[in-house]
């Protein structure tokens, strides 16, 4: 009797629905209601599975392998009155029907095992096995064998389904099961332990559930299953990867209210639409019921969602099995946020990502093997607790005495045939070893909350600190475990005196706690922040009575003291470094060592300013200004700018850097004085993207004389100083008289002058007594027709003033 494809009518498939139980997959006539849950106990079948020499019942193997050797039968009481024909079938495409030689039938009735069981190889190129409990009619081997080899698709896409839709089950009745048994023992737990299951099993909650009295929280949950969805990557990428249904993190629910199914789904998945996946089923003959499967051990327990018929049209079985494919374990993941104390009993190793390892017998053998530092290792069983969040190691025998301290651990097992590697953990156990500060003993201060830092073999193991001082009440303190050897502890010492204080850890298990004595001293230098820009030579420490500070250490470099200033009530205090700065970068924390004149030392904690801008002179160029009425005086090169000059110079950023059009460089006196701005307009313009150029003249810094230096000012920042010319104001010579003795000098201002001599060695100079007021000054006769002259503001450049006029 053929199979969908070749009836005379037309039935509609309604789809799948899920609800109280479970997934409620149903073929049904157009004029059937909507589909029934899976609630119906059916028969059962015990499979055991052989590959190589090991051999799993069938609750332990995710997926089958060519060559497995496998063993079928029927699990019917003693007094079954119908007969069924037990038959197997296996699928290698959509497009290649199977030979007719791998499909096999078992008459489940007879006595003889040879005759009622099913004995079966995995063929090469199978990819597909389903199973069928076919009701005794003359004919049926053969019906369901065109059937198949006929449309081998459909039965591929629902022998795929039907897998899955076990494995979806099986979360919900773990989940389910959980529940009774804690309404059971101790229902005031319910709050704590059905959260900790959904994120186990990888489903979402009715949280109104969990919001009621005690009493209504189980039932609560256990009547109003349909709220429950589930969601689990692995198990729904199985049907994804098989059949190319869209399917993503979120995902889809495979069916509500609005999409026509009748029932709300407590599965997320692919959309599971039979009538897509066989057509229409029924004829006069046959009905093809869809089952779902509870595995346990051998044993393959079948749930219907409607009641079998052995009337025409007859009920055949639909059972789909595992896979036939590389096992594809799922990627377990540790969710420990740190190391985990394996001091007492019942130590549980929360893992995600993978709901069946709870649900489904899938994980197998599991256990940690244990590795101490001195290479010893040992191996404890472990078992999956979805209440739990992950797996709990057995109680057995204490571990050996090497077992202290920080201890690797590595999870791993089996998945169906094959090895499974979990993930690995760190384990804490504690031992002898006393707790001890971090790095320096610290300077801690009484009057303000101190940070303190301690290692240890087993902080995770930790279960309370106390602070004491003296006779008085021990203060509980809060701690974070850092790392595998660190507390990071805050000490309220605001209300404390200073003197001597205990810090107390007390490990799990072990009733004398460690105990650390400490100092407190008195508030000494207040330390508010330090500033340093990246690649500064010099930084900023602002607090108060900084007076104290003897040297800041920042990443290698060693600051010491410069000028403190005041500022209303705040001290600033510049610190300077010789050498080459730390490679610090902007944006950089550091730890700045700040070490006090009485011996003690300050932590305070900085991050690195965004480097000032910086740049570098290029070149310049003087114009002397224009002498109308007397001698003029020669200035020579390009450091000695006149009082009545003109300069021009020109500077270049640092590499990688470029100018803007709002920068601006300054000009000012070394000693102090007023500053002469030049931005874009007013002297100063861009000749490259890191290259301006700026002119100045000098009566714009006047009455001022001596050094002068400049710098780049950007915003709030500014470069630092750097020297630049010498601003010098000039004598006005009105003639030079030379006779054979001696010259005669006539002038104003000759006061600027602070000698005079005939050779550029000033061998035997004339000087210039401090507040001349004359208007000659005698001087010798040159030897080459040049006098040089040293001016008071400039003693290093000296002028030139020429005897004879040319011509």
């Amino acid at each position: 009797m053929p199979l969908p494809g070749h009836l005379k009518t037309k039935p509609v498939l309604r789809g799948w629905a899920f609800a109280a139980a479970g997934v409620a997959l149903s073929v049904a006539s157009a004029q059937a209601a909507d589909p029934a849950p899976f609630e119906l106990g059916g028969p059962g079948l015990k499979i055991m599975v052989t590959r190589g020499q090991e051999t799993l019942p069938i609750a332990q193997v995710p997926s089958l392998a060519e060559g497995d050797k496998l063993a079928v039968r029927a699990d019917l009481p003693e007094d079954q009155g119908a007969k069924y024909l037990l038959m197997s079938t296996f699928l290698r495409g959509a497009t290649n029907p199977p030979p007719k030689d791998w499909i096999k039938a078992a008459e489940s009735w007879k006595k003889k095992a040879r005759d009622n069981s099913l004995a079966l190889t995995v063929p090469k190129g199978a990819r597909q096995m389903t199973l069928f409990m076919v009701p005794e009619t003359g004919g049926a081997a053969g019906t369901i064998t065109d059937a198949v080899r006929g449309k081998p698709g459909e039965f591929i896409r629902a022998t795929q389904e039907l897998n899955q839709a076990s494995l979806d089950r099986s979360r919900l009745d773990a989940f389910m099961a959980a529940i009774r048994a804690q309404e059971n023992t101790h229902p005031e737990f319910l709050r704590s332990v059905a959260p900790a299951l959904a994120r186990s099993l990888s489903m979402k909650l009715n949280e109104e559930c969990l919001s009621k009295v005690v009493e209504l929280q189980a039932s609560c949950l256990l009547e109003n299953r349909e709220t429950l969805v589930l969601a689990d990557v692995h198990s729904s990428s199985i049907a994804e990867t098989l059949t190319g249904a869209p399917t993503d993190l979120a995902l889809q629910l495979s069916s509500t209210r609005e999409a026509g199914y009748g029932f709300y789904s407590p599965y997320i998945g692919v959309v599971r639409d039979l009538a897509k996946i066989f057509g229409a089923f029924s004829n006069p003959e046959f009905d093809y019921l869809p089952t779902l499967t509870i595995r346990r051990d051998d044993s393959a327990s079948l749930l219907l969602n409607k009641a079998p018929s052995f009337k025409k049209p007859k009920s055949v079985l639909v059972i789909g099995m595992p896979a036939i494919e590389a096992d594809s374990p799922p990627r377990l993941r540790s969710a420990a946020d740190g190391p985990i104390c394996a001091a007492r009993p019942g130590i549980v190793l929360p893992v995600e990502g993978a709901p069946l390892i709870y649900s489904t017998a899938y994980a197998r053998n599991m256990k940690l093997a244990l590795t101490a530092a001195s290479g010893e290792t040992v191996e404890l069983p472990v078992d999956a607790r979805a209440d739990r969040g992950g797996y709990v190691v057995r109680s057995g025998d204490p571990l050996p005495a090497a077992f202290k301290g920080t201890v690797k651990g590595h999870l791993y097992g089996h998945w169906g045939f094959d090895r499974f590697e979990g993930p690995d953990f760190t384990l804490q156990l504690p031992g002898d070893a006393a707790w001890k500060v971090a790095g320096d003993e610290p300077a801690l201060v009484a009057g303000r909350d101190n940070i303190l830092t301690l290692t240890g073999e087993a902080p995770a193991c930790v279960e309370g600190v106390t602070l004491r001082q003296g006779d008085g009440p021990a203060q509980s303190l809060g701690w974070k475990v850092q790392g595998t050897d660190t507390l990071a502890l805050t000490l309220p010492l605001g209300e404390r005196r200073p003197g001597d204080i205990r810090v107390e850890i007390k490990y799990q298990g072990i009733p004398t706690p460690s105990v650390l004595s400490l100092k407190a001293y008195a508030q000494a230098s207040r330390l508010d922040a330090l500033s340093l820009h990246a690649g500064d030579h010099v930084a900023q420490l602002s607090g108060q009575r900084l007076d104290q500070v003897a040297s800041v250490e920042l990443a290698g470099m060693t600051f010491e003291p410069g000028g403190l200033l005041r500022d209303g009530s705040v001290d600033r205090l510049q610190l300077a470094t010789k050498g080459e700065a730390a490679p610090l970068k902007a944006g950089d924390q550091a730890t700045a060592r700040v070490r006090l004149k009485d011996g003690r030392t300050v932590n305070l904690s900085m991050t690195v300013d965004q480097a000032r801008p910086r740049v570098t002179l290029l070149n310049k160029s003087i114009t002397p200004g224009t002498v109308r009425d007397g001698r003029p005086l020669i200035v020579s090169g390009a450091d000695l700018l006149p009082d009545d000059g003109r300069l021009v110079f020109s500077v270049r950023a640092d590499a990688g850097a470029q100018l803007r059009a709002d920068d601006v460089l300054e000009v000012a006196p070394a000693d102090g004085g007023k500053a002469v701005r030049l931005g874009s307009g007013t002297g100063l313009r861009l000749s490259g993207p890191d290259v301006a150029v700026a002119s100045l003249d000098s009566v714009a810094l006047a009455p001022s004389a001596g050094p002068l230096r400049f710098r780049l000012v950007r915003g709030g920042e500014a470069s630092d100083w750097q020297p630049l010319v010498t601003l010098a104001r000039l004598p006005h010579i009105e003639g030079v008289e030379c006779e054979a003795a001696d010259c005669t000098i006539r002038g104003r201002d000759l006061f600027l002058i602070d000698a005079v001599a005939a050779a550029p060695g000033f061998e035997k100079p004339v000087t210039v007594a401090q507040g001349f007021t004359g208007s000659s000054l005698s001087v010798p006769v040159p030897g080459d027709g040049k006098l040089y002259i040293r001016l008071r503001d400039a003693r290093d450049a000296p002028v030139i003033l020429e005897t004879k006029v040319a011509g």
